[in-house]
């Protein structure tokens, strides 16, 4: 039966609505299809490892108690010997030096105020010299700067000029000891005791890990590290003075002070500077009792050549070695990259540890950075970013077309 024309009429407004909705559709999804941002893109991690060094054995020098440090580094590398607090000797007059610099603090280059000395002061000399004591010649009405007394007392552990020095720092040998004590509590040397300011008195002890962290402290006061440098030194009225410290200037030996106490021994708190590949390395130790200084220095000698044995520098990653991989629904693959190679100088067997963080990205080109790898070695760190080796770039008409239920994230 043929169609009206009522029901022609209505096919052909169903097929113009029918096309026109298809027509739409299409302008809709090509657009929307062709220009839809790609999914974010996660990175597969994969995290460095640092193989562990070998555990190093330091032989300690010959002596009642000795331990060795390297400074900002928790703990000691190594210690040996008697933990009870020994005669400390001279080591003492560091203590002396930086009780009296907390009251009259000195600049590296500054030499402080001027000090007159007395009858008193050569009074004092006599008593000391009689009593066998290590002492510098001293004349009434001659004028020293206040480093200058810190030189003499230091370098030529002149021991009346530990008391001169207290006495016009604090007014009486007794206040000077107070002011020691007090200066020791204020900054936890628990292990620490004084009686006097010289170190002639056994009495003044010391244990070997707490005297460490006093030649730490004595490095970290700018004069007095450059006092116990001080190798030689002519001063007006004394003469040429000589450190007692005869490793100075041997094997990045920079200080700190010697001591000796005839019915103890001989003692040394030491500090050196190593070099380790392109690192410089602080190092403080003590050594306490050894038969003689001639024995503690060898033995000091061979100890920093084992410390320095010790360190090693680690590669922990190389420029251009992939840390992280970004794989596209589209069959593609981009690296994200070291940016720079990265090394450190480690003790012994000190873990590395690694952290990577990297980013979800979109579309990004060559060369963007996209996260970073952290390094860790005991309180050392270094940071390396991540930077994509290859563009990540879209996927062109044909596959987003092809792939409608990936870009609306369908699955």
């Amino acid at each position: 039966m043929p169609l009206t024309r009522r029901q022609v009429y209505r096919r052909r407004r169903i097929a113009v609505f029918g096309g026109t909705l298809v027509l739409l559709a299409g302008l809709s999804y090509l657009p929307l299809t062709l220009l839809a941002p790609v999914a974010e893109l996660e990175p597969a991690v994969t995290t460095p490892e640092v193989a562990p060094g070998t555990a190093v054995q330091l032989a300690m020098p010959a002596g009642a108690a000795s331990a060795i440090s390297a400074v900002g580094r928790e703990g000691t590398l190594a210690q040996a010997g008697s933990a009870d607090a020994l005669p400390m000797a001279s080591i003492t007059k560091i203590i002396t030096a930086l009780t009296v610099l907390d009251a009259h603090p000195l600049g590296a280059d500054e030499v402080g105020p001027s000090v007159t000395m007395t009858a008193a002061d050569v009074a004092l000399y006599r008593r000391l010299d009689s009593g066998g004591a290590s002492v510098a010649p001293v004349k009434s009405g001659v004028v020293y700067t206040e480093r200058e007394l810190l030189e003499i007392m230091l370098i030529d552990s002149a021991g009346n000029y530990a008391i001169t020095i207290g006495n016009w720092a604090f007014g009486s040998q007794d206040a000077l000891v107070a002011a020691m004590r007090s200066w020791l509590d204020a900054h936890g040397f628990p292990g620490i005791n004084v009686v006097e300011p010289t170190g002639q008195d056994a009495r003044n002890t010391a244990t070997a890990a707490d005297l460490v962290r006093l030649g730490e402290a004595a490095l970290a006061n700018p004069a007095l590290a450059q006092i116990v440098a001080i190798t030689k030194i002519d001063i007006h009225d004394v003469g040429k003075l000589e450190n007692s410290n005869k490793l100075l200037g041997e094997g990045g030996v920079d200080g700190i002070k010697t001591g000796t106490l005839n019915a103890f021994g001989a003692n040394l708190l030491f500090s050196a500077d190593l070099t380790v590949g392109d690192a410089q390395i602080p190092l403080v130790g003590v050594v306490l009792g050894a038969a003689t200084h001639a024995e503690l220095n060898a033995g000091v000698r061979s100890l920093l050549a084992q410390v320095t044995a010790g360190y090693r520098v680690v590669p922990l990653i190389a420029a251009g070695d992939a840390v992280a991989e970004y794989a596209t629904p589209w069959d593609t693959t981009a690296d994200a990259v070291a940016a720079s190679a990265a090394s450190l100088v480690v003790w012994s067997d000190t873990p590395i540890t690694a952290t990577v963080t990297a980013q979800s990205i979109h579309l990004a080109d060559r060369g963007t950075e996209v996260g970073s790898v952290t390094f860790t070695a005991g309180t050392q760190t270094v940071t390396v970013p991540l930077d994509l080796a290859e563009d990540v770039e879209d996927p062109g008409p044909g596959w987003r077309l092809g792939h409608p239920e990936i870009i609306f994230g369908m699955r």
